[in-house]
C-alpha cells in the first residue's frame, strides 16, 4: 500500500497503567488492519517522559480514513476496545494530527556502518 496520509495519534496516558495501554494497543493490532487501516505501529514510553504514547495509522487518502472510521464504528471488537479504555481511564488525553510522508524519507532502512579504527566490535 502506498499510503499517503498518516493519522498520528498522541496519547497522554496514566503512567501507572502503561500495561493497560499496551493491551489496548495490541488489540488494535488485530482490529485496525481488518477495518482498512495500515497500522504503522503503537509506541509506549521507554525513556524520558513516562506519560506519552503514540499510534500511527496510514491511509491512501482522507476519504479512505473516513471509510475506515465508519467500519470501525460497526466493529464489535473495536467498540469493545474503546469502551474498555473509557472504563479503565488509562488514556487521559488523545490528540490526532494528519501528516504526509516526505517522499524518499519514509521507511528507509539503516545502512551498514563501517567500523571506526580502534572501535570494539
Amino acid at each position: 500500500m502506498a499510503a499517503s496520509v498518516t493519522c498520528f495519534i498522541r496519547y497522554e496516558i496514566d503512567p501507572f497503567q502503561a500495561e493497560s495501554f499496551r493491551t489496548y494497543a495490541e488489540n488494535w493490532g488485530r482490529i485496525i488492519p481488518r477495518c482498512g487501516g495500515h497500522l504503522v505501529g503503537y509506541f509506549l514510553p521507554h525513556e524520558g517522559s513516562n506519560h506519552e504514547a503514540w499510534g500511527l495509522i496510514a491511509f491512501d487518502s482522507l476519504a479512505a480514513y473516513e471509510a475506515y472510521r465508519a467500519r470501525l464504528r460497526t466493529d464489535a471488537e473495536g467498540r469493545a476496545n474503546f469502551d474498555w479504555a473509557q472504563r479503565q481511564r488509562f488514556i487521559l488525553r488523545e490528540e490526532r494530527s494528519f501528516t504526509l510522508a516526505v517522499p524518499g524519507t519514509f521507511g528507509q532502512p539503516a545502512l551498514p556502518v563501517a567500523a571506526q579504527p580502534g572501535a570494539t566490535p
